[in-house]
């Protein structure tokens, strides 16, 4: 008979997290994360078998969990050019300062090593492109995968932030969104 677990696997995991993202990737270990969560090493060994599938499972819980924000956003904003603003604005709110992102670009390089993280990446990526685009859908001629094109820019303003992060960085986030689609909204209009 076995024993009932003492921590749910998502609280561990969560544990998991929270040291990746404070100490960087390499710094989750069984032992420290025995001394986060409170379990032993042996028992975490037990449940997730090695260091690789630790990690794996980790980072599969924080697309859980950005799967279901980004679903919760996207069926919150309006389906308006302005709601996929906020969208975006909001989902740049988890970034937090220059540090959190850098150590969140770790993160990222975990993600593009795994073949079944990187597919969870494009299936966030679909997703969250097809939710931006339904807030264009009202709107007269889109630009053709403006969802694409709309979320590429928001992470390369993402990244120009992160040259100079002088403000915060959802207000630059929404100030060059805000430009973008003032940008394509006056090109559709000017279409004959």
């Amino acid at each position: 008979m076995t024993r009932p677990k003492t921590q749910p696997d998502e609280q561990v995991l969560e544990a998991a997290l929270r040291l990746i993202h404070e100490h960087g990737p390499e710094a989750l270990t069984f032992e420290r994360l025995a001394k986060a969560c409170g379990l032993s090493g042996a028992t975490l060994v037990q449940r997730f078998g090695n260091k690789a599938r630790l990690k794996q499972r980790t980072l599969l819980h924080a697309w859980d969990g950005l799967d279901d924000k980004t679903r919760t956003l996207a069926a919150a904003v309006p389906r308006t050019p302005a709601g996929a603003i906020e969208l975006l604005v909001a989902l740049s709110q988890g970034y937090g300062g220059i540090e959190s992102y850098a150590e969140g670009l770790l993160v990222l390089r975990e993600d593009l090593r795994d073949p079944l993280l990187r597919t969870r990446g494009a299936a966030w990526k679909t997703a969250l492109c097809n939710a931006l685009a339904a807030c264009f859908a009202g709107t007269p001629s889109p630009p053709q995968d403006i969802g694409v094109l709309m979320a590429s820019h928001w992470q390369g303003s993402l990244l120009w932030w992160s040259f100079d992060p002088t403000i915060e960085v959802a207000v630059y986030v929404e100030d060059s969104l805000n430009r973008f689609v003032a940008a394509i909204t006056t090109a559709a209009a000017r279409k004959p």
